[in-house]
């Protein structure tokens, strides 16, 4: 199938856009408003940009009525946030921080998730995500949409400093994903975690040569 976006739709029951771009690390972002009321909301549109300095983004869609949510706002006003690595363990939190809840609610107190402070920023962590991000809003940028809804900001922040939970180091040093399953957003309603990891190593001249002849055959 082959459709234009910007002028027909697929056809199917529900648009396959979200659903080819999997999976999508969720950032789970904190934040804190002007007024001092804390934020906690997961974003399926998440990444991470660069490494040195190590800089992260996430795309917050707007509200129906094209102003902020509560977490675009917050890091808009404050230029500050934490993502929090969402895990299997977590699901539950996970899922229900991402309601639709009243501007001005405090998740962390709504759901009784624990909570620890930050170093360098104001936001909270989640006490029991193993992998946290300080981050510090760099740039901004606002990316309109068809809808109201549909249009996004794009945060990018610089990472002030990484929380990592000892206990989530094997004992040569790496960062134990299979145990702890981070999860990740598919289409629809749904998600996936991390319970296999593979090495890809380089190509040896074995392995070229037959990928080589293969394409040889397909080609013939």
């Amino acid at each position: 199938m082959f459709y234009s976006p910007g002028s027909e739709t697929s056809g199917l029951p529900h648009n396959p856009f979200k659903s080819c771009c999997v999976p999508r690390p969720i950032g789970w972002i904190s934040t804190v408003s002007a007024a001092g009321v804390h934020n906690l909301a997961p974003y399926s549109q998440f990444q991470n940009l660069t490494w040195d300095p190590p800089t992260v983004m996430v795309a917050a869609n707007a509200r129906a009525d094209g102003s902020p949510k509560d977490t675009a706002a917050n890091i808009l006003a404050t230029g500050e946030f934490v993502w929090n690595m969402a895990t299997y363990d977590l699901r539950e939190w996970v899922v229900g921080s991402s309601r639709d809840w009243a501007s001005g609610v405090d998740e962390f107190s709504e759901l009784s998730i624990p909570w620890v402070p930050s170093v360098h920023v104001a936001p909270r962590r989640v006490a029991g995500s193993p992998v946290q991000f300080e981050c510090r809003l760099t740039q901004q940028l606002r990316i309109p949409g068809n809808t109201a809804e549909a249009s996004a900001w794009l945060l990018v922040g610089q990472v002030v400093g990484i929380h990592i939970d000892d206990a989530a180091l094997t004992p040569a040093g790496q960062i134990d994903i299979t145990r702890l399953k981070p999860l990740a957003r598919m289409g629809y309603r749904d998600y996936t975690c991390i319970e296999r990891v593979f090495e890809l190593s380089e190509f040896t001249g074995r392995q070229a040569a037959g990928i080589a002849h293969l394409q040889e055959v397909l080609h013939a």
